[in-house]
């Protein structure tokens, strides 16, 4: 049983598990004060750019935590969030961010994308009574919730209705890096952090066991921020491990050379599945995809392939979800396209 489940079901890079060997019996200084945290923010900041010195980088356990941690100190008590209907912090986080006094107010979206009309919507219908909650901040994920990525002028229109409106832009990038390396995107993190008021960058789900960076550009967002972190259960005594497998996914061009493996073999799906006359439910050009496939033909591949459906389309009709990762051999990718042949 081969998994499309998910990109994290793998354990992490070789590269990686031998940094954390070779280093195993060093001693070093906790709460990611350690000599690997240090060069792994400073390899971050040598790819944001101009001003990159001026970025607070942070290393954190996994995106709900970032997420909840990042948004309930952003956040004032009355303040609210603005996301899509797919929203990961609005399905998929337990309530996490209403469970620090927040609420979510969500768009509806066909494509799992942002835009300013959107935005503006929920402004329109929150206008400034203090007997409602105060919009605040957008929240996006990069690539979104179904696999679609933000060009870069998506993202210069919203950044700019953000700055006019006084809202904050955040980036959930749990698989930013699958964004970046899409085929067709323009967006680096250059632009990620001239764009956004904080985003995070996500290896849990590109390579590294776990952790996630999270980057905070605006200077209103980063005093005391290490005690938002400690409070919520996030600042490891051990923060070397999550140091470590930054410092060796950025010491070099890694963290894009496996998002960039992953999409590649999830288009070489896409590419035969179109072949054979499926749709899809959503373009994606990132490594999750969603075809279109007969309900019989999905009873038949679960019997050797694991993955999730997603949606029901008809009757006879339902979509599915494909993930691949930085570790799916292109074997694996094969055997599966000959199902469809």
């Amino acid at each position: 049983m081969y998994s499309f489940k998910n990109d994290y079901a793998e354990g992490a890079h070789p590269r990686i598990l031998q940094a954390l060997s070779d280093t195993n019996l060093e001693q070093s200084e906790g709460y990611g004060c350690d000599e690997h945290s240090l060069a792994a923010v400073q390899l971050i900041k040598k790819r944001l750019g101009a001003d990159a010195d001026k970025a607070d980088v942070h290393l954190l356990c996994g995106g709900t935590q970032t997420n909840l941690t990042a948004i309930s100190a952003f956040l004032r008590p009355h303040e609210a969030a603005i996301g899509t209907n797919m929203s990961h912090i609005f399905v998929h986080e337990t309530g996490a961010i209403e469970a620090t006094g927040h609420k979510i107010l969500t768009v509806p979206t066909t494509d799992g994308k942002l835009y300013p009309d959107g935005v503006n919507a929920i402004l329109d219908m929150h206008p400034n009574d203090e007997h409602m909650v105060k919009p605040r901040l957008v929240k996006i994920s990069n690539s979104t919730e179904i696999g679609s990525v933000y060009t870069l002028k998506e993202l210069e229109d919203l950044s700019r209705f953000c700055r006019e409106k006084k809202l904050l832009l955040y980036a959930d990038g749990a698989r930013l890096g699958s964004a970046l390396t899409a085929a067709g995107n323009e967006t680096t993190l250059a632009d990620m952090r001239r764009l956004t008021d904080a985003f995070y960058i996500g290896g849990t789900k590109n390579g590294a066991l776990l952790g996630e960076a999270l980057v905070i550009v605006n200077d209103a967002l980063k005093e005391d921020f290490r005690y938002h972190i400690k409070q919520k259960g996030g600042l490891m005594a051990k923060g070397r491990i999550l140091g470590i497998q930054f410092e060796e996914l950025f010491r070099d061009d890694l963290f894009f050379d496996l998002a960039r493996h992953a999409n590649a073999m999830a288009q070489l799906i896409v590419s035969s599945l179109k072949k054979a006359g499926y749709s899809f439910l959503t373009a994606s050009p990132s490594n999750q995809i969603f075809p279109i496939l007969p309900n019989t033909l999905i009873e038949k591949l679960h019997k050797n392939w694991a993955f999730y459906v997603w949606s029901k389309i008809d009757e006879s009709h339902s979509s599915v979800r494909l993930v691949t990762s930085w570790a799916t051999s292109a074997e694996a990718v094969r055997k599966f396209i000959e199902e469809f042949e």
